[in-house]
């Protein structure tokens, strides 16, 4: 099948877009720091930034790689822990009422009142930062799922009931099949929190261990004032959160694509 002009234009169309909004918001950028006169220490100018991306390269590839595997780590952690979670919500009323509180309070207790508590418990550590991680990326996951699997329609039910389906039957080929949708999203929703959590964990960590993190890497630069390198490893992350994201959006159409045609 032959793509129409329309499918290849829409693409290159967003690309210019976004693009342009980079343009303009560098220029922007420009502007404010030649009006005001801004020193460096303060705001540098984009092309000072991208001298710092150029000249700390090799760090913030490390850095990157650091994040990212802790991120990564963490939300496939959290995708686990959550599905098996959700699992036993959707097969007991009164456990999902028990229990469903305590997980919501993962998500309303600020993170950086966590962490402390957590760098006592587990230590300065690679697994510290990863823990933080999963908390973060819990409950979007476990709440995803449940919705999901309680999300089969009365009808398919009791056909279920009719034939004489087990509840572990039921579970595997009618709640399991409508919760993958519902599962995706989540993993979409966690996968930006993974970077937030990683790079809030290293803040904490990032003074006592060697970890090569891109939250390390900014409180070192935030303290000898190196704004142009910090605005550089700020790039960095979002960077990584798209890959991530990017990443998940294409595995997510490719998991529907077949589930559904199967």
């Amino acid at each position: 099948m032959v793509p129409s002009r329309r499918s290849i234009a829409d693409p290159l169309i967003s690309l210019a877009m976004v693009i342009g909004v980079a343009l303009v918001a560098g220029l922007i950028w420009q502007l404010v720091i030649d009006r005001f006169d801004l020193p460096k220490a303060l705001l540098p100018t984009p092309r000072q930034c991208w001298a710092a991306v150029m000249s700390h390269r090799g760090t913030l590839l490390r850095g990157i790689l650091g994040t990212g595997l802790a991120a990564v780590s963490g939300l496939v952690a959290a995708v686990i822990l959550g599905s098996c979670l959700a699992i036993l919500f959707s097969q007991s009323k009164k456990l999902r009422l028990a229990l469903f509180p305590y997980v919501l309070l993962l998500q309303t207790v600020p993170i950086v009142a966590i962490a402390p508590l957590l760098i006592i418990w587990s230590g300065y550590r690679f697994r510290t930062v990863i823990i933080v991680t999963v908390i973060v990326c819990f409950f979007p996951i476990v709440n995803s799922v449940t919705a999901g699997l309680l999300s089969a329609s009365r009808e398919a039910s009791d056909l279920f009931r009719l034939y004489g389906a087990n509840r572990w039957q039921r579970l595997w080929r009618l709640q399991i099949p409508s919760a993958i949708p519902h599962l995706m999203v989540g993993v979409r929703t966690s996968s930006g929190l993974a970077v937030i959590g990683a790079i809030v964990a290293e803040f904490f960590i990032g003074d006592a261990t060697s970890f090569p993190g891109l939250g390390t890497l900014m409180m070192g630069w935030q303290a000898l004032i190196k704004t142009d390198a910090l605005i550089a490893a700020v790039f960095a992350s979002a960077l990584l959160g798209l890959v991530i994201y990017g990443v998940i959006q294409l595995l997510t159409g490719f998991l529907l694509k077949r589930w559904t045609s199967t």
